[in-house]
């Protein structure tokens, strides 16, 4: 089972869950890590338990309150380090299913979309990694739009990220979002031509 590994990276802002959808399009399987986390987190989810153990007040309605679990982590390393031990382990069981149903379904090549792969030293195991990229300015604005998102928030989730600038550097390509949509699934698409050829499938 060979199957070559893309990962999906950015910024919190950038852009990268609607790129992601773009690839779904194109017929290239895509493993969200942030929509499997929305699971995990849901009524009957397998991380609800553990994480009431710890975090007890983030269980409302038995399932995980994410702007309450948000408020008990950010800044406090000690307990991101707790969640990430429920939670990460849970992921990684799930990626892997997905990369084995992906590789018996024929696909030869799968993107992982994940938040923290320069942070995580995730690359190690990718092929290639694409950044996805906007302008500081751009980026802000569409943060601070959210619900639930403050400009010390939107601070604090930086400082956990390797900078956009340090992305770009480190990535094999880079999209950007500071355009249309048209025009960025126009770059989706030229890419997944380059890899191809790259991995030898065109």
């Amino acid at each position: 089972m060979t199957i070559k590994l893309v990962g999906l990276t950015g910024s919190i802002g950038m852009g990268k869950s609607t790129v992601g959808r773009m690839f779904e399009k194109e017929g290239i399987p895509i493993y969200n890590a942030d929509a499997e986390v929305h699971k995990l987190y849901d009524k009957g989810g397998v991380a609800v338990e553990p994480i009431r153990a710890v975090f007890p007040e983030a269980i409302v309605d038995d399932q995980v309150d994410r702007p309450t679990l948000s408020k008990l982590v950010i800044g406090n390393e000690e307990a991101i380090k707790k969640l990430e031990s429920i939670v990460h382990p849970l992921v990684h069981e799930d990626r892997e299913q997905f990369l084995k149903n992906a590789a018996e379904a024929g696909h030869k090549m799968a993107i992982l979309d994940v938040p923290l792969i320069y942070e995580k030293g995730g690359q190690e195991r990718l092929d290639k990694v694409l950044v996805v990229s906007a302008p500081y300015d751009v980026q802000k604005d569409r943060v601070l739009a959210r619900d639930d998102m403050s400009l010390e928030k939107f601070e604090q989730i930086l400082a956990r990220q390797v900078p956009d600038e340090k992305k770009r550097e480190l990535a094999d390509h880079v999209i950007n979002t500071h355009c249309t949509e048209e025009e960025t699934h126009e770059q989706v698409k030229a890419l997944i031509k380059d890899l191809k050829e790259d991995f030898g499938h065109a």
